[in-house]
């Protein structure tokens, strides 16, 4: 089932997801659909509050860039409760995010291109590795969602200012995306 994507100004954006447990009622139908919904918005990543839930899962899906990017040929995985527990700063890349959750805005983002994940897979196995490269920036925006942010708030003030005009339209409804939304209501 095809979820609506919540807007940036819903709460849920900006609250912080709880870990889940084996017992959180149809976690894998949860995670179907959740692709479903990456899919249908022709999105890479997507996490639980961008659907309405503050929990910690997200799914990624590479494999759409695996023409540009043949590394990541396969790569469609879910991550349930992840977290960085470490961000190896040696190397920093700016490279230009957007976010579903903020249709029309794109900026360039500082992140480090190696991070240390902990996480457990669809049957709770646990997880702990270096990613790095596209994955690793990946993984930072979508488990920034996680941690009630989102990547604007990793821009400069200067930039922040320069696209209020665009987040301001945003919180009135006015944009356009050829996805489902849920927008905060006044």
């Amino acid at each position: 089932m095809i979820l609506p994507i919540y807007i940036y100004g819903q709460p849920v954006l900006r609250k912080v997801s709880e870990d889940i447990t084996p017992e959180y009622p149809e976690l894998q139908k949860l995670i179907a659909n959740m692709f479903e919904t990456l899919t249908d918005s022709d999105g890479i990543g997507l996490a639980a509050p961008q659907i309405g839930l503050n929990i910690r899962l997200v799914v990624i899906d590479l494999d759409v860039l695996s023409e540009d990017l043949p590394e990541y040929k396969g790569f469609r995985k879910p991550f349930i409760n992840p977290h960085i527990i470490e961000y190896d700063e040696s190397k920093i890349d700016s490279s230009e995010e957007g976010c579903l959750s903020l249709p029309g805005i794109h900026e360039s983002v500082k992140r480090p291109t190696r991070i240390k994940v902990r996480y457990q897979d669809e049957n709770f196995n646990e997880h702990e590795e270096w990613v790095e490269g596209y994955l690793a920036r990946v993984m930072q925006h979508e488990f920034d969602h996680l941690d009630a942010k989102m990547f604007i708030d990793r821009i400069s003030p200067l930039r922040r200012q320069l696209i209020s005009g665009k987040l301001k339209s945003i919180l009135q409804g006015r944009f356009k995306c050829t996805y489902r939304t849920k927008i905060a209501r006044k």
